[in-house]
């Protein structure tokens, strides 16, 4: 929120007023600092409905963090390392456990954890659900409570999100509940303050070992398209910030910018046009050089706007190829080079225009939704599960950028508010999420597109 009416809506003074209008203001959204400690601290409230399934592994998550644990009665039956009980005061996160759910009337458990205790939730809380992926489920039962928890996420997150508080749901195969901590961290930090009403799946995959909260990416390699400046830029400056050595990558016309950045993290500047034949070649050699890459982010995308019937072939062939085509080809020639090192991880730039199709953007919204189908697709390559490589994707909504910041003020800030919690997001916000994908511990997270849009009203 950039421009001089939203600076003025923010202070003091314009609160007043639009307070007496009956008009509210956005909650300030608190993001990660390096001074943090940990990736919680606050009051937590864990709950648990019947026979509880990843409870042992939330607690033993949640109480290596600064957080005061209490648990609700079910949570301290079904825990013995859980000693707090629920008190009157008020939380900063609210972690139910609801994998044990058998049926639709079990879901009353739900129901009256969150009844009792969703007043108590401090403004920019935390709300998180816990349940089994419900194709997975014994029975159609089964599948339609598990399957339930998931408009009860995304329906508190919309009542919620007027408070700058957010809820998910995360799924849990059987069998990867050790694969469950990156997640369950990642939501219940600040990193995540502009994800809301998503649903994560984990899956079982092999993984190992501890990474610093701060520097989860100290030792890895990443390669970013787009690099120069926007969401690029923010991409490669916080992987850097947790430790990865960048590879930035943008066309010619960008190379100040993008020596400019590069130099700031310390990172590589090559200078490509990623729909060139020989594009895959130069990053190939590049990555090489590097001894291999962690990470590729394919965030370098264009918008060439018109109707359909007003659209040449040019503006579509240029968008889909820059988009979707090129990525696809750089992904082909380092995975046959054998350059994404094992465990390593693929994350798409979408968007949710992708999702939802956007007015004038038919080539934008048809590369974007590409890019998803890409990652739905890719999750089940035996290649890359066999390198126990990760492919993910982002839809990012309306972010506050130079491009947003051209749009005209009254359409700009009406943007801004299609969605729960009332504003834009930053380009941090995407980079977060990024970075969570390429953590060590996130083997798990697979074949995800994860909605970095504040819950958008229109196709979230």
């Amino acid at each position: 929120m950039t421009d001089r009416i939203e600076s003025f809506i923010q202070s003091r003074a314009g609160k007043k007023i639009l307070g007496a209008l009956g008009v509210s203001t956005p909650v300030e959204l608190q993001r990660y600092s390096p001074q943090q400690s940990s990736f919680f601290s606050g009051r937590l409230l864990l709950g648990a409905a019947s026979d509880a399934q990843l409870l042992n592994a939330a607690a033993d998550i949640i109480q290596a963090s600064d957080a005061d644990v209490l648990a609700d009665a079910s949570a301290l039956e079904q825990c013995t390392a859980l000693d707090k009980t629920a008190d009157e005061g008020r939380y900063n996160a609210l972690v139910f456990d609801g994998s044990g759910l058998k049926n639709g009337l079990e879901l009353v458990q739900a129901y009256r954890f969150f009844h009792d205790n969703i007043r108590q939730l401090a403004s920019g809380g935390r709300v998180i659900l816990l349940g089994r992926p419900h194709l997975q489920s014994a029975n159609a039962e089964q599948a339609a409570a598990q399957r339930a928890l998931e408009g009860l996420a995304r329906s508190l997150a919309k009542e919620l999100g007027s408070r700058g508080s957010t809820a998910q749901l995360i799924t849990v195969a059987d069998g990867a509940e050790n694969n469950l901590g990156a997640a369950l961290r990642f939501f219940l930090s600040p990193k995540s303050a502009y994800i809301s009403g998503q649903v994560v799946k984990i899956s079982a995959a092999d993984q190992s070992g501890e990474v610093d909260w701060h520097k989860p990416l100290a030792g890895k390699t990443a390669i970013v398209t787009g690099a120069s400046r926007g969401i690029g830029e923010a991409i490669a400056e916080t992987l850097a910030r947790d430790g990865a050595k960048v590879i930035g990558i943008d066309v010619g016309a960008m190379e100040v910018d993008l020596a400019r950045v590069m130099t700031r993290i310390n990172g590589i500047p090559l200078v490509a046009d990623i729909t060139a034949a020989d594009a895959g070649d130069k990053i190939a050699a590049t990555a090489k050089d590097a001894g291999g890459v962690d990470l590729i982010v394919h965030n370098a995308g264009v918008t060439r706007d018109k109707m359909l019937v007003n659209m040449s072939e040019q503006q579509w062939q240029m968008t889909l190829d820059i988009n979707l085509a090129s990525a696809q080809r750089i992904t082909a020639k380092l995975l046959e080079d054998g350059l994404i090192r094992n465990g390593g991880s693929i994350v798409g730039v979408s968007s949710m225009n992708g999702i939802a199709g956007q007015r004038g953007q038919t080539n934008y919204a048809a590369s974007k939704a590409g890019v998803i189908g890409y990652v739905d697709f890719m999750q089940h390559d035996e290649k890359l599960r066999a390198h126990n490589i990760t492919v993910n994707a982002v839809a990012p909504g309306f972010i506050e950028t130079a491009m947003t910041a051209a749009i005209p003020l009254f359409t700009r800030m009406f943007g801004r508010r299609l969605n729960s919690l009332s504003q834009g997001g930053l380009p941090v916000d995407v980079a977060e999420a990024i970075a969570f994908f390429g953590n060590p511990l996130s083997r798990g997270v697979n074949g995800n597109t994860l909605r970095i849009c504040g819950q958008s009203w229109f196709g979230a």
